[in-house]
């Protein structure tokens, strides 16, 4: 029986957008304020490994609520047309987040190249693919759980081929958007990760809050499955692509992090119900605030702000950096949260579970 999705069912998203920051932030600092010479060691190749999972979170989590726009639409009885019209403006406020996030940055770093307001972050992925996606609209919710999980491993199996296509007939701009990049966020294979969202934001609509609890059972069981399967794959002497690099283009890479997506939010569900029993949590509000967490610390980390520490600090000198730059964005969040409380209407619409700005990336 298809239900509403409660705000008590949806604190573990939140959560799991949460952590998907806590790690973007470490990850950043480190790759910002590390010394050169420090980078082959395990402290910084661990950040980095780690720092690789909140795009994926960010981009699922996005997929889960498109597919909750979706779903509510074609329950209030919304013509199919309309349906795919009102995901097209989503994605043109996305793009219009994406666009705005590259003008700030580029105008506090004066006299940078204007072509740095074209790049491809992942806001403009988002809003892209979301735009690519908004056709899923058409469909019903319980056709969307399955179409979307074959679109996402078709996008994933698909990039390495995008690769091997010579592309130096495309504007540089077009190529950023498609091609697997490490500088960029292409829809090959990023886009991956948000079409596995919009699936399983589908099956989330169609259960009870009584079968939540086994669902989430059985996703880390298939989490844990992708992962052994995928590294299965991954390791064995041939392939059927002529060339694929592993952290570019793989699909066994694109599944592993899905599978890891997938144990880690069956572990929000059950610490959002059973360990923090409803009280506040800190890791839960960087979830609730995303938008100016990811807005304000990319631009204090690779702005101008602290220009003369950048690849300077030591591992520990780093690691005191990121503590300090978590609790300065905590504390961001916290003052955000309130200030929204105290303005009533503030918050326009968006693409959060609550209708608001601030779960953005990943929502």
């Amino acid at each position: 029986m298809r239900t509403q999705t409660s705000a008590y069912r949806l604190q573990y998203l939140d959560w799991l957008r949460g952590i998907g920051a806590v790690v973007m932030l470490q990850g950043h600092v480190f790759h910002s304020f590390l010394k050169p010479d420090l980078r082959n060691g395990g402290p910084y190749m661990l950040s980095q490994f780690l720092g690789g999972m909140p795009p994926a979170i960010f981009l699922f989590l996005t997929g889960v609520t498109l597919a909750f726009l979706m779903d509510s639409m074609e329950r209030r009885g919304m013509e199919r047309g309309e349906r795919v019209r009102t995901a097209l403006r989503r994605s043109g406020y996305l793009f219009l987040l994406a666009f705005a996030f590259r003008f700030q940055l580029w105008l506090f770093a004066w006299r940078s190249p204007w072509t740095d307001l074209l790049r491809v972050d992942i806001l403009n992925c988002m809003g892209f693919t979301v735009a690519v996606l908004s056709v899923m609209a058409i469909f019903r919710t319980g056709e969307r759980v399955r179409l979307c999980a074959l679109l996402g491993l078709g996008i994933a199996f698909v990039s390495p081929w995008i690769s091997q296509i010579h592309w130096t007939w495309s504007p540089a701009v077009l190529r950023n958007y498609i091609v697997p990049d490490y500088n960029s966020f292409g829809f090959f294979p990023w886009a991956a990760y948000l079409a596995f969202g919009v699936s399983a934001g589908s099956a989330i609509r169609s259960l009870s809050p009584e079968t939540m609890e086994r669902a989430m059972q059985w996703a880390a069981l298939m989490g844990g499955a992708v992962i052994v399967g995928a590294q299965y794959f991954a390791n064995l002497p041939f392939s059927i692509y002529e060339k694929s690099e592993f952290w570019l283009n793989s699909p066994a890479q694109v599944l592993i992090k899905q599978g890891v997506t997938l144990l880690l939010a069956a572990f929000a569900f059950l610490w959002t119900r059973y360990g923090s029993e409803g009280r506040w949590s800190w890791v839960r509000q960087f979830g609730t605030t995303s938008l100016i967490v990811y807005w304000v610390h990319v631009e204090l980390v690779y702005g101008r702000w602290f220009g003369s520490l950048k690849s300077s600090l030591t591992v520990s000198q780093t690691l005191a950096a990121a503590i300090l730059l978590i609790a300065f964005m905590l504390g961001v969040s916290v003052v955000r949260t309130h200030w929204r409380r105290m303005v009533p209407g503030f918050a326009g619409s968006g693409w959060s579970f609550n209708a608001k700005l601030e779960r953005v990336p990943g929502d």
